[in-house]
This record gives C-alpha cells, structure tokens and sequence, in this order.
C-alpha cells in the first residue's frame, strides 16, 4: 500500500531532482534511496530465507574456510 507524502525542500534540489530524474519518477528515486535506511525486515527475511539454504550455507562455509587454509597452513592463525 501506497501512502502520500509532503515534503519541503530547497528549489534548487527539485529542480536538480527535476533534471537528472525526470518529472514522475522523483517519487520512486526517493524511495530507492531511503528503502535501505528505513526498512529492515526486508533484510532480516532475506538472511533467514538466504540461511535455510543448506547447500549455499555449505558453499559458503567451504569459500570462507579456503580463505583461511593460508594462514593456518603458515602457522599465522
């Protein structure tokens, strides 16, 4: 669901927003940039959905453990 906002900014950032965007898209670059910052459980359910993964999780446990064989191997670890 869709909410309408108001918000107040400096004449020459919208006309900036204007140009470089273009006229009805500002509201979806808006979005774009602040959907990182303020929306979390988008990310929380991506990790849990990316950890019930058993085969990535094992890839990836084997891509992190090659990175340390190196180190281990030299005696650094």
């Amino acid at each position: 669901m869709q909410k309408k906002l108001t918000i107040t900014i400096d004449e020459k950032v919208y006309e900036g927003l204007y140009r470089v965007v273009g006229p009805r898209r500002i509201s979806q670059f808006i979005e774009k940039l602040l959907r990182p910052h303020v929306v979390r459980d988008d990310l929380s359910e991506a990790y849990a959905h990316m950890a019930a993964d058993e085969a990535r999780e094992a890839e990836a446990v084997e891509w992190s453990e090659s990175l340390l064989a190196p180190q281990r191997a030299s005696g650094v670890w």
